[in-house]
């Protein structure tokens, strides 16, 4: 398979080391910088860029015709938009916040256990997450997507940085350096605390997942997701 990456910071190149090792071909990479550029030697595109070309990056590809996978975060505002934009234009893309199976896993032990607490007014909700010290965004897209699933779970309705008010998640966003990924959740009342934690190691379960997915993609249509690749949930 050849793969176009989109993005060539520390996440591109343990894509590109991967995909070499699975025995795929890169056939492009294009920088933060670079908007001239074309997929006529590509058959995916995985996109870990910047906010501000991602969305230009998703759709270049899908006028190609080139399934487009993205783990940028810090452009969601517009995720709605992409996503009109590949089904008007028969496009395929497939958008993860995180692309670690581990990651993908946490996710729905989040939502379940955000399930079993929602009838209790006894504990208060918070994240914490912390990544390297080049990450550009905070919160992170896994945040906000633990955030999200609880929010829908619970009495909850936003989540904030700030101060929380009673309806609020709070998110501690802490950059350290070194640092691939920690995400907690913690549910605290006065009698005692019930927390998940999912910890990362290093890039490459985040690497492999976007490969994984890019491999899976091929010659489909339609916007997917993570839950789909892995098959859970």
């Amino acid at each position: 398979m050849k793969i176009a990456l989109l993005g060539y910071g520390k996440m591109g190149k343990s894509i590109e080391t991967i995909a070499l090792n699975r025995n795929h071909t890169i056939s492009l990479i294009v920088s933060d910088s670079n908007s001239d550029y074309d997929f006529s030697n590509s058959d995916v595109a995985i996109d870990f860029s910047i906010p501000s070309v991602a969305v230009s990056n998703i759709k270049k590809a899908i006028d190609a015709g080139i399934p487009v996978i993205s783990g940028t975060t810090g452009w969601l505002e517009q995720y709605q938009d992409v996503l009109d934009y590949c089904n008007s234009n028969n496009g395929t893309f497939l958008y993860a916040s995180n692309f670690s199976l581990g990651v993908n896993i946490f996710f729905e032990l989040n939502k379940r256990l955000s399930e079993l607490m929602s009838n209790t007014s006894e504990y208060t909700t918070e994240i914490e997450e912390i990544h390297h010290t080049q990450k550009l965004d905070a919160p992170s897209g896994t945040a906000i997507t633990l955030a999200e699933q609880i929010i829908e779970n619970t009495e909850y309705t936003n989540w904030t940085l700030d101060e929380p008010k009673p309806n609020e998640i709070h998110i501690e966003a802490k950059r350290i350096e070194n640092v691939p990924g920690t995400h907690e959740i913690s549910y605290n009342s006065e009698i005692d605390s019930i927390n998940i934690k999912h910890t990362a190691h290093s890039r490459q379960g985040f690497a492999m997942g976007a490969v994984i997915a890019a491999e899976w993609i091929k010659d489909k249509k339609g916007v997917f997701s993570m839950k789909d690749v892995l098959n859970i949930g």
